[in-house]
């Protein structure tokens, strides 16, 4: 007789950080019900020209959307919400999040043009809800954004915790503390596994306070006699609070800069939370505020090209600018990936003689990630027979899984995007099969597979330029000479006899072939692009992407 099964599935997340998404799965193998547990997106770098967006491809679940009983999601960091709009759409589903993420899934909706109200439902913080043979307790975790959550997920077949994004921070000025006592009682239900955050695993110590961060920033802030500008992670709500606080203490007046800034802001106030700050200045009326009594919290700590920080020092922000001797305050880490662009944008800011202030050279930030010291709490409270590494590079979770063999953790295993982990039965999870798993791109607004025709060709466009060949043909099936034009190649004397000896090409391929015959018109087509592409190498050393036209008159 075939036993119920407990699975684990991990569709983004693992092996890398960003576009989180993860399956979990109870039932006998021809009847399965499936939850998923967040639905994020990752960033893309600049190999990937026009594209903005990546998140998992959802095939896997889409094929077994009957079976799918809701989506539940640990909080609202665009890792781990930032796809929700792009999928659900195929899913159609329950989707299920505390009150300050179901404000920003509320929007994001709202873009797209789509009411959601119907398939939303808010749970309270440390609620609880039941999806089929699933009972999900939600735990008040800390993190750096408003209401994460930990999820411990129970089945007929046992018991598991999936941690999501967390910390532990005793002060966190915003939001409840993480609940200590609800974690410690689930480590007493004997928790067969715990899927747990990689992130700062190589870190020692603990990850820090923000009560610490705000004391730190308001004695910088002090010292400063003209205009500030503080960039940070809009989401980072008890960080916005403490900009507010550093500006209350030192008589100056805020304003908020940048969309994604002024939306968390507003989601937060709609939660009962900042209740006790100042009310901030549009931008435009900050302009008429003395130099020495404005501080700017702006979004772009990353570099963002359309970030309010980088339109600041650019001198494109219609209402914002900033002069030498004013004081430019980057209130974040720099995440893996951007150090190019941003380490270009402090240099840019030197020079204007601004004063730059980051995480390496003063107290302005802590991490929103547990250190090894807030695992070793996380293991004691929960007390997990075994430790899964996600929300992690390959080294990240490979590290993880030593540090936990050095805790004593009975059971340790290492995962990554697609594994069918069996959680239950058996004597320790395993790994049983693989999952098809990739990434989309958002393309414009539609998704796109990674070998997608249009990023290819976009690939190609911007190593090796563009290359186009109009051949008129006259009514008697004449060619006139034809008209060459390219973007992107490299250009001097050689060019000139690049396009003669291509003329020549042409004249030469084309009497070999007849204009009337649809077939050897293709045919035709094909061998100019390669002869065409091959003369542009021979001459510039670039192969560009190539278009050949026939127009008849």
């Amino acid at each position: 007789m075939t036993k119920e099964k407990f699975i684990f599935c991990p569709l983004g997340g693992s092996g890398e950080i960003g576009a989180n998404m993860n399956l979990y799965a109870y039932g006998k193998e021809d009847d399965q019900k499936w939850i998923i547990v967040d639905m994020g997106v990752t960033f893309a770098d600049d190999s990937i020209p026009g594209i903005d967006l990546i998140y998992p491809d959802p095939g896997f679940i889409l094929d077994k959307k009957d079976d799918l009983l809701g989506i539940v999601l640990t909080h609202a960091h665009e890792d781990h919400i930032g796809s929700v709009a792009h999928i659900w759409p195929k899913l159609k589903c329950k989707i299920y999040a505390t009150p300050f993420t179901a404000i920003l899934i509320k929007e994001k909706f709202k873009e797209k043009k789509i009411d959601i109200s119907k398939y939303l439902e808010i749970i309270q913080l440390n609620g609880k809800i039941n999806l089929g043979p699933f009972e999900i307790d939600f735990v008040t975790l800390t993190h750096s954004i408003l209401e994460p959550n930990g999820l411990s997920i129970k089945t007929p077949a046992g018991l598991i915790l999936h941690t999501g994004d967390w910390k532990i921070d005793p002060n966190p000025l915003i939001g409840k503390n993480i609940d200590e006592k609800k974690l410690k009682e689930i480590g007493n239900n004997n928790v067969m596994a715990m899927i747990c955050d990689s992130t700062n695993v190589f870190s020692p110590g603990r990850a820090g306070s923000e009560a610490d961060v705000r004391e730190s920033l308001l004695k910088i802030i002090e010292t400063k006699t003209k205009k500030i500008a503080v960039t940070s992670f809009a989401s980072n709500v008890a960080r916005m609070e403490s900009i507010f606080y550093c500006a209350k203490k030192t008589n100056r007046k805020i304003s908020l800069v940048g969309r994604s800034m002024n939306r968390i802001y507003n989601a937060a106030k709609q939660c009962g939370y900042l209740k006790d700050i100042i009310q901030p200045l549009d931008p435009k009326e900050a302009k008429k505020i003395s130099r020495n009594k404005i501080i700017y919290l702006c979004t772009g700590s990353q570099g963002e090209p359309m970030g309010a920080t980088k339109r600041i020092i650019n001198g494109t922000h219609p209402d914002v600018f900033l002069e030498s001797g004013d004081t430019m305050i980057f209130s974040s880490k720099i995440i893996p990936g951007n150090e190019k662009k941003l380490y270009q944008l402090h240099n840019e800011i030197v020079k204007k003689n601004i004063e730059i202030i980051t995480e390496e050279n003063a107290f302005v930030h802590v991490s929103g990630h547990p250190n090894r010291d807030d695992l070793k709490d996380m293991y004691k409270w929960v007390k997990p027979k075994c430790v899964i590494p996600v929300h992690g590079e390959h080294r990240h979770m490979m590290e993880h899984i030593n540090f936990a063999k050095e805790m004593q953790i009975p059971q340790t295993l290492q995962v990554e995007n697609g594994d069918l982990i069996q959680l239950s039965p058996g004597n320790q999870p395993q790994i049983i099969d693989k999952a098809p798993t990739g990434k989309i791109y958002l393309d414009g607004s539609i998704g796109v597979n990674e070998d997608s025709q249009s990023v290819k060709e976009r690939k190609n466009l911007s190593l090796n330029g563009y290359l186009e060949v109009t051949l008129i043909v006259s009514n008697n099936g004449k060619i006139k000479k034809p008209v060459i034009s390219f973007k992107g190649i490299p250009e001097d004397e050689v060019a000139e006899t690049f396009i003669f000896d291509m003329e020549d090409e042409i004249s030469n391929i084309c009497r070999t072939f007849s204009l009337n015959n649809k077939n050897q018109e293709k045919n035709l087509i094909e061998m100019l692009k390669q002869n065409c592409r091959r003369i542009v190498k021979a001459k510039t050393g670039k192969k560009p992407f190539t278009n050949i036209n026939i127009a008849r008159i």
